[in-house]
């Protein structure tokens, strides 16, 4: 039997499990990632990135050449005329950027394995044991053919999916329910498709989603679509006619689209579950093997990659020599992130689908003259795109430093050298601290020291002592600071 050792091993290479992977190996952790399917899906559901989701991957590099091979819609059409504006979002993205999954997670496993992260594909995990020091996974190659490999790391994250084997081995319930059935995905090349962006129609039987992904040629453009039918329920496992989706399609929009070609197309129903604990001992699980909900507003990639986010910089600390009960805060701020997610897609998939005749009326009503008023608007539209998501209750921890303006560059391209920077106030002077960035904002703002994950973390006075303690908490010794030769320019730590 082979037997492999790693600091951190991580199940399931979708983006949640690549974009932990790359940023414990950019941190500079022995990190591998077991994925059972042996060749990448060339298809998927998700296909849309977040304004948020992109300041993520701005961070490590990764936003720039999605840019270039996505179609930007700063609007969303819902029911009754309302739309989800995007335009006046506090951040670099006021848009939703429509792109295939498949693109996110080749941009992500690119990055992983540049970082120097052991990517193994048709591995599959059978057994998973703890002990006070680590985590022993017992694989095998997928179908049960091949050798036996055991592999020991010191922390495990379970992001392999809705149907988890890490769950289930260390035995989390996933609770919830079906929320919607006999939904149908497809990609369809349109004469008569939308060109203003993501669009909803919906009728008391049906309803067709949109988005466009920019490919056009003489005969038409491509999109995703999403349709479903309150007549036709029927099993996953039962095939999808193109006459389903173009009929469901053009009865949802009230035209006829034209749908010159179908590429590819897949039945699934929707479940809202979420398991009670995000932390296992030594385990953690991230992404759809934590949470899954309705496809209802393109959460799920963007949630799970925001997960990922928040735990990998938090494990790095904690093998630097930081107390392990600060993994802890993993559950305390995603689970309640993950919660208002399921709300949120939840009201939405329960909105487009009402039956009764008033409540529709009542909503077609409402929705748009609702969205018409700026803080709702403005609240709606950060929620969506995940800008207003914060960790905690008030003040100025917990929310994310991405859009203080700084006197060089953007945070997120300081943040590519991936620990805490000190953003000082406007005209202070660098102050002496090592494994620390630091930057100077140009505004009237106060001093903020800001996670690796983006968000602020103390904000006060550089010159006083209070961000040093809370700094310490996280750097309890300066060998446990991991810190890239390459920085970008202008930004150099500090040391003493």
């Amino acid at each position: 039997m082979t037997e492999y050792d790693v600091d951190v091993l991580v199940v399931g290479a979708g983006p949640a499990g690549l974009t932990a992977a790359g940023d414990l190996a950019r941190a500079g952790r022995s990190v591998a990632v077991l994925e059972r399917w042996s060749t990448t899906n060339p298809s998927s559901r998700a296909f849309a990135v977040m304004a948020r989701t992109l300041e993520v991957l701005d961070a490590r590099g990764l936003a720039d050449d999605l840019l270039t091979r996505g179609q930007q819609a700063p609007r969303v059409s819902i029911f009754g005329g309302a739309r989800i504006d995007l335009t006046h979002l506090d951040s670099a993205y006021r848009f939703v950027l429509i792109t295939p999954q498949t693109n996110v997670d080749a941009e992500l496993a690119s990055y992983a394995e540049i970082q120097g992260a052991d990517v193994r594909r048709g591995v599959e995990v059978v057994d998973l044991v703890q002990d006070s020091d680590g985590v022993t996974v017992t694989c095998r190659a997928h179908g049960g053919e091949g050798p036996v490999s055991r592999w020991r790391a010191k922390y495990v994250i379970g992001a392999d999916g809705a149907h988890s084997t890490v769950r289930r081995l260390v035995g989390a319930d996933f609770p919830g329910k079906t929320v919607l059935s006999s939904v149908v995905l497809a990609d369809v090349k349109l004469a008569n498709g939308p060109a203003d962006g993501l669009r909803l129609g919906s009728t008391r039987q049906v309803f067709g989603f949109l988005a466009p992904y920019g490919h056009r040629d003489v005969e038409g453009a491509w999109y995703r679509a999403m349709v479903w039918d309150r007549a036709h329920q029927v099993a996953d496992t039962e095939p999808v006619e193109s006459s389903e989706v173009i009929d469901v399609l053009n009865r949802a929009m009230g035209a006829d689209l034209g749908v010159r070609e179908i590429s590819w197309k897949s039945r699934f129903h929707c479940d809202e579950r979420q398991v009670a604990q995000y932390r296992h001992g030594r385990v953690f699980l991230a992404g759809d093997a934590a949470h899954v909900h309705s496809p209802m507003g393109g959460q799920g990639m963007n949630t799970g990659i925001q997960d990922a986010a928040n735990l990998a910089w938090k494990l790095d600390a904690v093998l630097g020599g930081a107390d392990d009960s600060l993994l802890d805060s993993y559950h305390d701020e995603r689970h309640p992130i993950g919660r208002r997610v399921l709300r949120q897609s939840g009201l939405m998939a329960r909105g487009v689908t009402l039956y009764p005749r008033m409540a529709r009326a009542l909503r077609n009503l409402l929705a748009p003259r609702l969205l018409g008023v700026p803080f709702i608007r403005d609240s709606v539209a950060g929620s969506f795109a995940g800008t207003d998501l914060r960790y905690g209750r008030g003040g100025l921890v917990g929310t994310r430093a991405t859009q203080i303006p700084l006197t060089e560059d953007r945070l997120t391209e300081l943040q590519r050298t991936p620990w805490f920077v000190l953003i000082r106030e406007r005209g202070a002077a660098p102050v002496e601290v090592s494994g620390v960035l630091q930057a100077e904002r140009t505004d009237d703002g106060p001093a903020v020291l800001v996670r690796p994950d983006g968000y602020i973390a103390w904000t006060g006075t550089s010159t006083d002592d209070e961000w040093r303690d809370v700094l310490g908490v996280w750097l309890p010794s300066e060998e446990s600071v991991h810190l890239h030769e390459v920085r970008p320019k202008g930004f150099e730590p500090l040391t003493f």
